[in-house]
C-alpha cells in the first residue's frame, strides 16, 4: 500500500504543479518551509519526550489551545510541537504557539518523508486535529508504536461521503488509529463506520465551545476603536457597527447592496460596515469591490501602520458612504467585541460557513446564512435556543438587519441566548485530557 500511495502522491504532485507554481507566483504563497515538508526537521529540546500536534486551519488551531495549555501544565517534562500545512497557519500558529512551542510545516505524506521526520521527531504521541488522519502518517506511526489520538474528531457530509467511496482502503488507515475522541455522537458513529473499532471511539464534545471566550471585552479593542475614531469622549460608540466577517467569494457584493439599502433610510445612517474577507490573499480584491460599488474605503491595515508612525485618521462619513476593510490578521475577535450585528460570512454561498462561536460568545446578535453546514452541530444548537438568527438570500438578510436594529431588545435577546449556548457546551477540553492522560500513562 505505501508503494501504491507514493506513486499516487507523485502523480497528483505532477498534476497539481501548474497550480502550485500560479500560486506561488500570484499570491506568493508555499515560498517556505519546503525542508521541513521533505521532513528536514530538528527538535528543540531532543532530549525530551515529543507530544507532536498537528492541524491545519486557522480554526483547528484555535481549537487546540486549551488542549496544549493544559498539556503544559500537566506533562511540563514534555516537548510540545505543532505542524501545519499551509501559510495561513503557519501565521496563526506561530502567533498562538510560536513564543513558547516549536511550529514547522507538516511533511508532505510520502512513505520516506515520513519515516525520515518521525525519525528527527521521535514522538511519544501524535495529536491529530479533527480529520488529518494521512495514511502514511498513521502508518508510520502503527509500525513505531506511537499512539495516534484524533482531538476535537469530525467528518463533515463531504467528507464522509468520499470516505465512504473509499471504505476498504479508509479502513485499512482508520482501525490504526489509537483512539478518536469525536464532536458529536453522529461524527462517532461516522468514525466507527470508516473503520475506527467502537471502543476507541469516545464523545468529548467539540473543543470550540471551550475556546470561544464568553466575555464581553477583547483586550486592544478600545485601541481598535480609538483608531478608527469609533468612541465619543464618553467612550460610547458613535455608530451602531455591523461586522462581516470571515466572508468568501460573491458574498461581499451582497453585504454591500444591503448595506447601501439600510443607510439610505434617516433611521440607519449612523450605522457603518466593516467587513474582514477569510483569506488574505483576497484582501486587494475586496477593497476594489468596495469602491465599484462607490463607497469610501477605510483600509485598516494602513490606519494601524499610521498610528504606529504617530499619525492620526478619522472615520470618515460623507457623502460617499464609507466601508472599513479589515485586511489584517488577528483583529477579526477585536471588530467582534465592537459591533452591533455579526454576520458570520462564507454562508450566503455554498462554502460551508466560518464559526460563528466566537461571535455568539461575545454576546452579539449573530446571523448567518443557509450555507453554514461546516458548522452544523453548532447551527442546529444555536438555532434551537434562538441564539442566532439563520437567513436564506439578500433579501432576508436585510429584513432581519431591520428588525434587529429597529428592535434592540430582540436583538439582545438573541444575544444572550447564544452566549448562554456556548457556556452550556463547554467542557470537552476536560474531558479530552483524561483520555489523553490514560493513552500517556500506558505509554
Amino acid at each position: 500500500m505505501r508503494f501504491a500511495l507514493d506513486v499516487f502522491y507523485a502523480l497528483a504532485a505532477v498534476a497539481i504543479s501548474p497550480i502550485v507554481v500560479y500560486r506561488v507566483l500570484r499570491y506568493k504563497r508555499y515560498r517556505k518551509g519546503w525542508a521541513q515538508r521533505f521532513g528536514k526537521i530538528a527538535r528543540t529540546n531532543p532530549s525530551k519526550k515529543c507530544i507532536w500536534l498537528h492541524a491545519v486551519s486557522v480554526g483547528e488551531l484555535n481549537a487546540a489551545k486549551t488542549v496544549i495549555e493544559a498539556l503544559q501544565t500537566k506533562f511540563p517534562d514534555f516537548e510540545i510541537v505543532v505542524s501545519t500545512t499551509t501559510d495561513t497557519g503557519f501565521a496563526r500558529a506561530s502567533a498562538l504557539f510560536g513564543k513558547e512551542l516549536q511550529v514547522f510545516y507538516f511533511p508532505l505524506d510520502f512513505s520516506w518523508i515520513m519515516h525520515r521526520a518521525f525519525r528527527k521527531m521521535a514522538p511519544t504521541l501524535c495529536l491529530l486535529m479533527e480529520l488529518e488522519v494521512w495514511p502514511n502518517f498513521v502508518e508510520t506511526a502503527h509500525r513505531l508504536n506511537v499512539p495516534v489520538i484524533v482531538v476535537n474528531g469530525r467528518i463533515s457530509d463531504k467528507s464522509f461521503a468520499r470516505y465512504k467511496k473509499i471504505k476498504p482502503i479508509a479502513k485499512r488507515i482508520f482501525r490504526k488509529v489509537s483512539l478518536v475522541l469525536a464532536q458529536t455522537q453522529e461524527y462517532a458513529e461516522r468514525f466507527k463506520q470508516l473503520g475506527c473499532p467502537d471502543e476507541r471511539v469516545i464523545v468529548t464534545g467539540s473543543l470550540k465551545y471551550d475556546t470561544a471566550e464568553i466575555t464581553d471585552k477583547v483586550e486592544g479593542a478600545d485601541a481598535l476603536a480609538e483608531q478608527l475614531n469609533l468612541r465619543t469622549q464618553n467612550s460610547e460608540l458613535r455608530t451602531r457597527l455591523w461586522v462581516a466577517g470571515g466572508t468568501g467569494p460573491g458574498e461581499e457584493e451582497i453585504i454591500l447592496a444591503v448595506y447601501k439599502d439600510l443607510i439610505r433610510q434617516e433611521q440607519f445612517a449612523d450605522l457603518r460596515l466593516v467587513i474582514v474577507p477569510r483569506k488574505p490573499e483576497r484582501f486587494d480584491e475586496v477593497a476594489e469591490l468596495i469602491q465599484q460599488k462607490d463607497f469610501e474605503i477605510i483600509r485598516y491595515s494602513q490606519v494601524k501602520k499610521q498610528c504606529v508612525e504617530k499619525s492620526s485618521i478619522e472615520y470618515r462619513a460623507s457623502s460617499i458612504e464609507s466601508v472599513t476593510l479589515g485586511d489584517t490578521m488577528g483583529d477579526l475577535r477585536k471588530f467582534y467585541s465592537l459591533a452591533t450585528i455579526i454576520f458570520v460570512g462564507r454562508s450566503l454561498v455554498p462554502m460551508g460557513g466560518s464559526d460563528m462561536m466566537e461571535a455568539a460568545a461575545l454576546g452579539k446578535c449573530t446571523i448567518f446564512g443557509p450555507y453554514a453546514f461546516n458548522f452544523k452541530h453548532t447551527v442546529d444548537a444555536l438555532l434551537a435556543e434562538n441564539g442566532a438568527i439563520m437567513v436564506k438570500d439578500k433579501e432576508e438578510l436585510l429584513q432581519t438587519m431591520r428588525k434587529c436594529l429597529t428592535q434592540p431588545r430582540f436583538a439582545q435577546q438573541i444575544a444572550r441566548n447564544g452566549q448562554e449556548v456556548i457556556r452550556k457546551n463547554q467542557g470537552a477540553t476536560t474531558r479530552t485530557m483524561e483520555q489523553i492522560s490514560h493513552i500517556i500513562g500506558r505509554v
